[in-house]
């Protein structure tokens, strides 16, 4: 049967350790994919479900809205190539097609988008040297999208860029010249999209051909950038920092100032400062590291914290988001004794694109083996954890390599679009569509 959650609508109090309520069933029009049954919600509402073609593990994924159709465009990190799925009637979604990217080279991701107007920019990463690092394609007519444009750039692809729209867009990508080790931050013009150049390049101490790497915590920068509203400041994560960066002249990016995070918290590479957000009406920034290793008894600690940037020279910590805690009739006790990865990974990004739903005083966080997290940041000394939703396990679902081997589902990625619907994915079935019945 198709179906959707029913009954109970899921919106009893996280902080008041209301019960969890059980996800049901009822009918849903025959376009649909079931909505997998087994979940627990708090405070979120589950009111949609793709399984993506039977093609399961969409990662970075991104709105788009095209004379009154929505649309969303998702990466891939299982399978190489890119999915559409229209999202008109977020209760019935319909999944228009994917795209194969086809190369014969083995291991290439094609996980990362980023989308503004008719412009969609997808990462190549791991690339040989057959491969582009980036693909620009025209999505005017949006269930066909044209490729117009590639970049190649230094040997090892790209992995989470930003285009906002405008001249320049900014890769986590190698650049020649450096030591191809952690990814350097290159912007690109794309104002010829069938002839994208490099611009200029901004890197750590050590990045640099002839200088000395560090030999613990070195540099790597994982992407994405964001852009200030007047165009003037660069603010994002680069290991082992938070930085701050003029970009006035795009040639020479300047470091403005900067906040390190490790140590004392966790390092893994470019993951160790992973999403940076800056909330530029209130000078604040969201920043978070990702999970790296199984359990809380192998790394440093994992972190989501706040940041005062009223003094771009000066970032300064303001707090550290709580532990998420596990539904009370759960098996483990703590998140860290559950299979796989436990910690901050994506938020909301993306915020130059207007088609996604601006960061207010609640922000959606997927913590994957913790599900989709919802945090109150209305005083941002004390953010606080007001919902949850935590995807069934899928018995059926195939495990891979790497992090991914754990057979416990974990949520990716999430992004909201301007209608207020929330869209997240996991490793194991596909994207849940949903919505937040506290907030407009």
């Amino acid at each position: 049967m198709r179906s959707i959650f029913s009954g109970a609508r899921l919106i009893a109090g996280f902080a008041a350790s209301a019960a969890v309520a059980a996800l049901a069933f009822a009918a849903l029009p025959a376009s649909a994919d079931p909505i997998p049954p087994g979940g627990q919600a708090s405070n979120l509402e589950v009111v949609g479900f793709t399984g993506l073609g039977g093609k399961p593990g969409a990662f970075k994924i991104v709105p788009h809205q095209k004379n009154g159709h929505w649309y969303i465009y998702a990466g891939h990190s299982f399978d190489q190539g890119w999915s559409i799925i229209d999202v008109t009637d977020p209760k019935n979604p319909r999944y228009v097609k994917f795209i194969p990217y086809k190369t014969p080279t083995k291991g290439v991701l094609t996980a990362q988008v980023s989308v503004h107007g008719d412009i969609m920019l997808t990462a190549i990463d791991k690339k040989s040297e057959i491969d582009p690092a980036l693909i620009v394609w025209d999505i005017s007519d949006p269930e066909n999208p044209k490729e117009i444009g590639k970049w190649k750039g230094a040997e090892g692809g790209s992995h989470r860029n930003t285009y906002p729209g405008g001249k320049y867009a900014y890769l986590a990508t190698y650049a020649k010249g450096y030591h191809g080790h952690g990814h350097e931050m290159v912007i690109l013009d794309v104002s010829d999209p069938k002839n994208p150049k490099q611009v200029g390049v901004f890197a750590q101490p050590g990045q640099k051909d002839g200088e000395t790497l560090p030999k613990d915590h070195a540099p790597g920068f994982h992407g994405p950038v964001n852009v200030s509203p007047d165009g003037k400041m660069a603010t994002f994560g680069f290991t082992p920092d938070v930085v701050n960066v003029d970009i006035t002249d795009p040639a020479n990016p300047k470091l403005i100032g900067r906040l390190t995070m490790s140590p004392p918290f966790m390092y893994a590479g470019n993951q160790t400062v992973h999403t940076v957000l800056p909330l530029w009406d209130r000078k604040l920034i969201y920043a978070s590291s990702e999970a790296s290793k199984w359990g809380c008894d192998k790394d440093g600690m994992n972190w989501a914290a706040m940041i005062d940037n009223k003094d771009p020279a000066h970032p300064r910590l303001m707090s550290i988001f709580p532990h998420p805690l596990p539904p009370k009739d759960a098996p483990y006790k703590d998140f860290c004794n559950k299979e796989g990865r436990f910690g901050p990974h994506n938020t909301v990004m993306e915020q130059h694109n207007p088609d996604v739903h601006p960061t207010g005083n609640v922000m959606y966080i997927t913590w994957f083996n913790a599900g989709l997290r919802s945090y109150d940041i209305s005083d941002p000394y004390q953010p606080t954890n007001v919902g949850y939703f935590i995807p069934p396990e899928n018995p059926h679902a195939k495990t891979h390599g790497g992090p991914h081997e754990s057979p416990t589902n974990w949520m990716e990625d999430v992004t909201q679009d301007a209608r207020g619907y929330i869209y997240a994915d996991d490793d194991k079935w596909g994207i849940w569509i949903l919505r937040d019945p506290n907030q407009k």
